[in-house]
Protein backbone atom coordinates (compact mmCIF):
# COMPACT_ATOMS: atom_id res chain seq x y z
CA UNK A 1 0.00 0.00 0.00
CA UNK A 2 1.62 3.27 -1.05
CA UNK A 3 1.91 6.30 1.21
CA UNK A 4 -1.04 8.80 1.31
CA UNK A 5 -0.08 12.10 -0.57
CA UNK A 6 -3.80 13.32 -1.60
CA UNK A 7 -7.08 13.85 -0.08
CA UNK A 8 -10.03 14.95 -1.92
CA UNK A 9 -13.31 15.77 0.48
CA UNK A 10 -17.28 15.76 -1.09
CA UNK A 11 -19.51 17.91 1.38
CA UNK A 12 -18.60 21.07 2.46
CA UNK A 13 -20.59 21.19 5.93
CA UNK A 14 -19.45 21.89 9.07
CA UNK A 15 -17.31 18.52 8.84
CA UNK A 16 -16.07 19.08 5.56
CA UNK A 17 -14.62 22.41 6.29
CA UNK A 18 -13.22 20.72 9.51
CA UNK A 19 -11.59 18.14 7.77
CA UNK A 20 -10.60 20.40 4.74
CA UNK A 21 -8.80 22.33 7.01
CA UNK A 22 -7.02 19.92 9.14
CA UNK A 23 -5.92 18.01 6.09
CA UNK A 24 -4.79 21.24 4.07
CA UNK A 25 -3.23 22.38 7.42
CA UNK A 26 -1.47 19.01 7.70
CA UNK A 27 -0.52 18.12 4.00
CA UNK A 28 -0.23 21.15 2.01
CA UNK A 29 -3.01 23.49 -0.20
CA UNK A 30 -1.76 21.78 -3.59
CA UNK A 31 -2.32 18.36 -1.79
CA UNK A 32 -5.90 18.25 -0.51
CA UNK A 33 -9.15 19.12 -2.92
CA UNK A 34 -12.31 20.48 -1.99
CA UNK A 35 -14.72 18.40 -4.69
CA UNK A 36 -17.92 19.63 -6.59
CA UNK A 37 -19.56 20.77 -9.11
CA UNK A 38 -19.06 23.55 -11.09
CA UNK A 39 -21.90 25.56 -9.35
CA UNK A 40 -20.75 25.21 -6.03
CA UNK A 41 -16.75 25.74 -6.70
CA UNK A 42 -18.29 29.33 -8.42
CA UNK A 43 -19.60 29.84 -5.91
CA UNK A 44 -17.11 28.77 -2.86
CA UNK A 45 -14.65 31.00 -4.53
CA UNK A 46 -16.77 33.85 -4.88
CA UNK A 47 -18.05 34.09 -0.85
CA UNK A 48 -15.18 32.58 0.51
CA UNK A 49 -15.69 29.74 3.32
CA UNK A 50 -14.90 30.50 6.98
CA UNK A 51 -13.49 28.46 9.96
CA UNK A 52 -14.06 30.15 13.30
CA UNK A 53 -13.86 33.37 11.84
CA UNK A 54 -11.18 32.75 9.61
CA UNK A 55 -11.20 32.89 5.92
CA UNK A 56 -10.41 29.07 4.87
CA UNK A 57 -7.56 29.03 1.93
CA UNK A 58 -9.15 25.92 0.27
CA UNK A 59 -8.25 24.06 -3.40
CA UNK A 60 -11.71 23.82 -4.99
CA UNK A 61 -12.41 21.78 -7.92
CA UNK A 62 -14.97 20.38 -9.94
CA UNK A 63 -14.59 16.97 -9.34
CA UNK A 64 -15.72 16.33 -13.45
CA UNK A 65 -12.65 18.02 -14.43
CA UNK A 66 -9.63 16.17 -12.21
CA UNK A 67 -8.66 13.02 -14.16
CA UNK A 68 -6.25 11.40 -11.47
CA UNK A 69 -7.24 9.10 -8.70
CA UNK A 70 -6.75 10.57 -5.41
CA UNK A 71 -5.43 8.73 -2.60
CA UNK A 72 -7.51 9.16 0.11
CA UNK A 73 -11.46 10.15 -0.54
CA UNK A 74 -13.68 11.40 2.67
CA UNK A 75 -17.17 12.03 2.00
CA UNK A 76 -18.93 14.74 4.47
CA UNK A 77 -22.27 14.76 2.61
CA UNK A 78 -25.80 14.39 3.93
CA UNK A 79 -27.19 10.79 3.67
CA UNK A 80 -29.60 11.78 1.36
CA UNK A 81 -27.08 13.18 -1.68
CA UNK A 82 -24.23 10.22 -0.96
CA UNK A 83 -25.35 8.44 -3.54
CA UNK A 84 -25.05 11.16 -6.06
CA UNK A 85 -21.43 11.59 -4.57
CA UNK A 86 -20.56 8.60 -4.98
CA UNK A 87 -21.39 8.90 -9.07
CA UNK A 88 -19.58 12.57 -9.09
CA UNK A 89 -16.92 10.93 -7.83
CA UNK A 90 -16.57 7.30 -8.80
CA UNK A 91 -13.70 7.96 -11.93
CA UNK A 92 -11.38 9.51 -8.67
CA UNK A 93 -11.07 6.19 -6.68
CA UNK A 94 -8.70 4.11 -8.08
CA UNK A 95 -7.37 0.97 -7.17
CA UNK A 96 -4.98 2.11 -3.88
CA UNK A 97 -7.58 4.59 -3.05
CA UNK A 98 -8.99 4.93 0.30
CA UNK A 99 -12.20 5.30 1.28
CA UNK A 100 -13.75 6.79 4.74
CA UNK A 101 -17.13 8.24 5.24
CA UNK A 102 -18.13 10.94 8.26
CA UNK A 103 -21.68 10.53 7.94
CA UNK A 104 -23.95 9.71 10.87
CA UNK A 105 -25.49 6.71 11.32
CA UNK A 106 -24.53 3.13 10.28
CA UNK A 107 -25.22 2.64 7.06
CA UNK A 108 -22.56 4.89 4.60
CA UNK A 109 -19.85 2.06 4.64
CA UNK A 110 -22.21 -0.04 3.59
CA UNK A 111 -22.93 2.26 0.36
CA UNK A 112 -19.77 2.53 0.07
CA UNK A 113 -18.44 -0.89 -0.06
CA UNK A 114 -21.03 -1.62 -2.55
CA UNK A 115 -19.94 1.04 -5.04
CA UNK A 116 -16.24 0.98 -4.84
CA UNK A 117 -15.56 -2.68 -3.21
CA UNK A 118 -15.29 -3.26 0.75
CA UNK A 119 -11.16 -3.57 1.08
CA UNK A 120 -10.97 0.37 -0.05
CA UNK A 121 -13.04 1.53 3.13
CA UNK A 122 -11.73 2.41 7.05
CA UNK A 123 -14.77 2.36 8.74
CA UNK A 124 -14.62 5.90 10.56
CA UNK A 125 -16.62 7.61 13.45
CA UNK A 126 -16.52 11.20 13.39
CA UNK A 127 -17.05 12.72 17.53
CA UNK A 128 -16.71 14.17 20.15
CA UNK A 129 -16.95 17.81 18.28
CA UNK A 130 -19.64 20.36 18.28
CA UNK A 131 -20.05 21.70 15.20
CA UNK A 132 -22.24 24.50 13.74
CA UNK A 133 -22.55 25.58 9.96
CA UNK A 134 -24.93 28.67 9.05
CA UNK A 135 -24.38 29.89 5.25
CA UNK A 136 -20.84 29.65 4.84
CA UNK A 137 -19.43 30.00 8.46
CA UNK A 138 -18.82 27.21 10.44
CA UNK A 139 -18.03 27.62 13.78
CA UNK A 140 -16.45 24.23 15.39
CA UNK A 141 -15.14 23.98 19.38
CA UNK A 142 -13.79 21.09 20.30
CA UNK A 143 -12.31 19.73 17.11
CA UNK A 144 -12.82 15.93 18.23
CA UNK A 145 -11.64 13.47 16.29
CA UNK A 146 -12.02 10.43 14.36
CA UNK A 147 -12.74 6.89 15.69
CA UNK A 148 -11.73 3.98 12.83
CA UNK A 149 -11.57 0.83 12.14
CA UNK A 150 -12.06 -1.91 10.12
CA UNK A 151 -14.39 -5.37 10.80
CA UNK A 152 -12.79 -8.35 12.39
CA UNK A 153 -11.21 -10.49 9.31
CA UNK A 154 -10.69 -7.56 7.01
CA UNK A 155 -7.57 -6.61 5.84
CA UNK A 156 -5.94 -3.70 7.85
CA UNK A 157 -3.53 -2.36 5.50
CA UNK A 158 -5.98 0.36 4.51
CA UNK A 159 -6.33 1.51 8.46
CA UNK A 160 -2.75 1.37 8.56
CA UNK A 161 -1.53 3.65 5.62
CA UNK A 162 -4.29 5.96 6.71
CA UNK A 163 -3.45 6.43 10.57
CA UNK A 164 0.08 6.47 8.99
CA UNK A 165 -0.81 9.75 6.88
CA UNK A 166 -2.72 11.27 10.30
CA UNK A 167 0.90 10.31 12.75
CA UNK A 168 2.34 12.06 10.09
CA UNK A 169 0.40 15.58 10.08
CA UNK A 170 -0.83 15.16 14.12
CA UNK A 171 -4.15 14.37 13.32
CA UNK A 172 -6.40 13.14 16.74
CA UNK A 173 -7.99 9.63 15.67
CA UNK A 174 -8.53 6.54 18.18
CA UNK A 175 -8.83 3.05 17.00
CA UNK A 176 -11.66 1.29 19.16
CA UNK A 177 -11.42 -2.65 19.92
CA UNK A 178 -14.41 -3.23 18.07
CA UNK A 179 -15.43 -0.52 14.98
CA UNK A 180 -18.91 -1.68 14.65
CA UNK A 181 -19.57 -1.40 18.33
CA UNK A 182 -18.22 1.76 18.41
CA UNK A 183 -19.94 3.33 15.21
CA UNK A 184 -23.67 1.46 17.10
CA UNK A 185 -22.42 3.70 20.16
CA UNK A 186 -21.76 6.88 18.28
CA UNK A 187 -25.19 6.35 16.30
CA UNK A 188 -27.07 5.51 20.23
CA UNK A 189 -26.08 9.26 21.43
CA UNK A 190 -27.05 10.63 17.58
CA UNK A 191 -30.80 9.08 17.69
CA UNK A 192 -31.07 10.87 20.90
CA UNK A 193 -29.71 14.35 20.93
CA UNK A 194 -30.00 15.07 17.18
CA UNK A 195 -33.68 14.51 17.19
CA UNK A 196 -34.52 15.78 20.49
CA UNK A 197 -32.80 18.70 19.55
CA UNK A 198 -35.14 19.12 16.93
CA UNK A 199 -38.22 18.48 18.34
CA UNK A 200 -37.45 20.99 21.61
CA UNK A 201 -35.57 23.24 19.39
CA UNK A 202 -32.77 23.22 21.72
CA UNK A 203 -28.96 23.27 21.38
CA UNK A 204 -26.87 21.33 24.30
CA UNK A 205 -27.80 23.69 27.10
CA UNK A 206 -31.59 22.74 26.16
CA UNK A 207 -30.78 18.82 26.37
CA UNK A 208 -29.81 19.17 29.85
CA UNK A 209 -33.36 19.88 30.66
CA UNK A 210 -35.16 17.45 32.89
CA UNK A 211 -38.34 16.61 30.11
CA UNK A 212 -35.79 16.80 26.80
CA UNK A 213 -33.05 14.91 28.67
CA UNK A 214 -35.46 12.47 29.56
CA UNK A 215 -36.79 12.19 26.20
CA UNK A 216 -32.97 11.91 24.81
CA UNK A 217 -31.94 9.37 27.15
CA UNK A 218 -35.30 7.14 26.76
CA UNK A 219 -34.57 7.52 22.70
CA UNK A 220 -30.98 6.11 23.49
CA UNK A 221 -32.08 3.55 25.65
CA UNK A 222 -34.20 2.21 22.74
CA UNK A 223 -31.12 2.16 20.83
CA UNK A 224 -29.50 0.06 23.32
CA UNK A 225 -32.27 -2.30 23.49
CA UNK A 226 -32.25 -2.84 19.34
CA UNK A 227 -28.18 -3.13 19.05
CA UNK A 228 -28.24 -6.03 22.01
CA UNK A 229 -30.96 -7.62 19.55
CA UNK A 230 -28.15 -7.17 16.74
CA UNK A 231 -25.03 -8.55 18.54
CA UNK A 232 -24.03 -5.27 19.50
CA UNK A 233 -22.65 -5.10 23.75
CA UNK A 234 -24.01 -1.31 24.01
CA UNK A 235 -24.24 -0.88 27.95
CA UNK A 236 -25.97 1.59 30.16
CA UNK A 237 -22.04 2.44 30.83
CA UNK A 238 -21.60 4.02 27.08
CA UNK A 239 -25.06 5.68 27.29
CA UNK A 240 -24.37 7.44 30.19
CA UNK A 241 -20.44 8.08 28.86
CA UNK A 242 -21.89 10.18 26.01
CA UNK A 243 -24.28 12.06 28.31
CA UNK A 244 -20.88 13.07 29.88
CA UNK A 245 -19.66 14.29 26.76
CA UNK A 246 -22.37 16.20 25.64
CA UNK A 247 -22.75 18.34 28.86
CA UNK A 248 -18.91 19.43 28.41
CA UNK A 249 -20.60 21.26 24.91
CA UNK A 250 -20.90 24.73 24.92
CA UNK A 251 -24.72 25.64 25.92
CA UNK A 252 -25.26 27.07 22.83
CA UNK A 253 -23.94 24.49 20.68
CA UNK A 254 -26.35 22.65 18.48
CA UNK A 255 -26.69 18.98 16.63
CA UNK A 256 -26.85 18.87 13.02
CA UNK A 257 -30.63 18.06 12.68
CA UNK A 258 -31.32 21.67 14.95
CA UNK A 259 -29.88 23.21 12.22
CA UNK A 260 -31.46 21.41 9.78
CA UNK A 261 -34.59 22.01 11.76
CA UNK A 262 -33.87 25.87 11.69
CA UNK A 263 -33.26 26.16 8.18
CA UNK A 264 -35.98 24.18 7.05
CA UNK A 265 -34.07 21.35 5.82
CA UNK A 266 -35.04 17.24 5.13
CA UNK A 267 -33.06 16.26 7.99
CA UNK A 268 -31.59 12.48 8.52
CA UNK A 269 -34.20 11.28 10.67
CA UNK A 270 -34.79 7.94 8.57
CA UNK A 271 -31.27 7.37 9.81
CA UNK A 272 -31.67 7.54 13.49
CA UNK A 273 -35.44 6.61 14.69
CA UNK A 274 -35.97 5.63 11.07
CA UNK A 275 -33.22 2.48 11.32
CA UNK A 276 -34.38 2.03 15.19
CA UNK A 277 -37.75 1.63 14.41
CA UNK A 278 -37.61 -0.76 11.55
CA UNK A 279 -34.70 -3.53 13.33
CA UNK A 280 -37.18 -3.06 16.94
CA UNK A 281 -39.81 -4.46 14.78
CA UNK A 282 -37.84 -7.01 13.26
CA UNK A 283 -36.73 -8.16 16.83
CA UNK A 284 -40.49 -7.43 18.49
CA UNK A 285 -38.80 -4.56 20.51
CA UNK A 286 -40.97 -1.82 21.56
CA UNK A 287 -39.75 1.79 20.58
CA UNK A 288 -42.45 4.46 21.97
CA UNK A 289 -40.01 7.25 22.16
CA UNK A 290 -38.26 7.21 18.76
CA UNK A 291 -41.67 6.37 16.84
CA UNK A 292 -43.02 9.59 19.12
CA UNK A 293 -39.60 11.32 17.45
CA UNK A 294 -39.93 10.22 14.04
CA UNK A 295 -44.15 11.46 14.09
CA UNK A 296 -42.88 14.83 15.70
CA UNK A 297 -40.03 15.51 13.12
CA UNK A 298 -42.10 14.16 10.02
CA UNK A 299 -44.93 16.72 11.57
CA UNK A 300 -42.04 19.40 11.64
CA UNK A 301 -40.87 18.61 7.74
CA UNK A 302 -44.06 18.34 6.67
CA UNK A 303 -44.72 22.07 7.46
CA UNK A 304 -41.69 23.65 5.75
Amino acid sequence: MKEIKTVGIIGLGALGVLYAHLFTQGLGREHVMVLADAGRVRRYRSEGVYLNGQLCDFRYEDAAQVTEPVDLLLFSVKFGALHDAVETCRHLVGPDTTLISVLNGITSEEVLSQAFGSEKVVWCVAQKMSAVKVGNQATISPFGDLALGVPAGADPTRLHALTALLDRIHMDYELPEDIRRHMWSKLMVNTGCNQTAMVFECGYGGLRQPEAKRIMVGAMREVMAVANAQGISLTEEDLQGWVHVMEEFPADGEPSMRQDGKAHRKSEVELFSGTIRRLGAIHHIPTPVNDWLYRKIQQMEAAY
